[in-house]
């Protein structure tokens, strides 16, 4: 029986209470030095995912409909550059674009599989249901794994495509980024296949600001959720209110950053990662950084990671790009 046509499992590479764990792990290293941080992957509970839903139907953000718009322009030529037998999405969340890419590489003729990754099973077990009805013909996998540090975990058979969308590689920093692209070139082997990589473009502080920080409070709601995830998780008492959204271009590292500036002087209580912590009026946490890149830049890292560009392709306003890179 095709798997695609019974209920779907999900394959588990996390071990067990790996989330809880790694949440303690992040907010003792972010929240415990001068320079407060936290990593945007905490972001996601329900509220959060269905708050950033909202976020891509807004007309200030525009990477969302620019990846979109190049799919449906040009995923046909992507999978004719690179046909494969099987996609492997990192961090699929909702695998709303997916179909663009499963119908243009099945028309190739090649694509037997489809492989979604992410640390969400909720977001896992909705997207591949919804697959699963309109592929019957593909094998749907759906595996919770951490794409950051999992990817040797992954499927390995045949020619493959991993995909790795929606401008997520912007919010890993330079060292990150670089170790992640060796271990996806790790993962692609020497059987042939190939990265398919969305990126922000730069543009003027004026096109990307409003991008994250939206009049319409959306962006702002979404960035305190982080907030609102370690109140519940880890038995904190943020104020959330007390908290003010501010997003800024930072010109020498070419990325966004969204920051939680405290309003007020207060200590907060985690006692979940057993922290006390103070925060003066005006000082901020970082919750995410987004950078965006210059063609060359992307040429460069790719090439570090040994992984040469078979095509890339822009939106109509070049404010986006997807690079289709293949390893040398």
């Amino acid at each position: 029986m095709n798997p695609s046509k019974t209920a779907l499992e999900i394959v588990h590479h996390l071990p067990p209470h790996y989330l809880e764990r790694t949440l303690r792990e992040d907010v003792r290293a972010g929240l415990g030095k001068p320079a407060k941080t936290l990593p945007p992957k905490w972001f996601y509970d329900q509220r959060g995912s269905e708050l950033f839903e909202q976020i891509t139907q807004l007309p200030e953000y525009f990477p969302t409909r620019a990846e979109r718009r190049i799919l449906e322009d040009h995923a046909r030529e992507m999978a004719g550059t690179s046909p494969a037998e099987t996609l492997i999405e990192l961090g699929s969340g909702s695998s709303r674009k997916t179909p663009l890419l499963l119908d243009a590489l099945m028309d190739a003729g090649d694509l037997r599989s489809y492989v979604a990754v992410d640390v969400s099973d909720s977001a896992l077990t909705g997207a591949n249901s919804e697959l699963s009805r309109n592929y019957s013909d593909l094998t749907l996998q759906a595996v919770a794994a951490d794409f950051e540090s999992q990817l040797q975990l992954l499927p390995k058979d045949g020619r493959r495509m991993v995909a790795f969308l929606g401008g997520t590689i912007g919010n890993l920093e330079p060292d990150a980024r670089a170790q992640f692209l060796i271990q996806v070139r790790e993962l692609l082997g020497q059987a042939g296949g190939s990265l398919l990589l969305g990126t922000g473009l730069v543009q003027p502080p004026e096109i990307l600001i409003p991008a994250y920080d939206d009049p319409s409070g959306v962006t702002a709601d979404f960035n305190r959720n982080v907030l609102r995830v370690l109140n519940a998780e880890l038995g904190a008492d943020f104020d959330v209110e007390a908290f003010e959204h501010v997003a800024v271009w930072n010109e020498a590292e070419e990325w966004i950053e969204m920051r939680l500036r405290a309003t007020r002087a207060m200590y907060v209580q985690l006692p979940g990662a057993g922290l006390e912590i103070h925060f003066d009026q005006s000082e901020d946490l970082r919750t995410e950084v987004s950078a965006k890149f210059r063609p060359e830049r992307i040429e460069a890292e790719l090439a570090a990671a040994q992984l040469t560009i078979a095509g890339q392709w822009t939106d109509p306003d070049k404010r986006y790009a997807m690079t289709l890179a293949e390893p040398f």
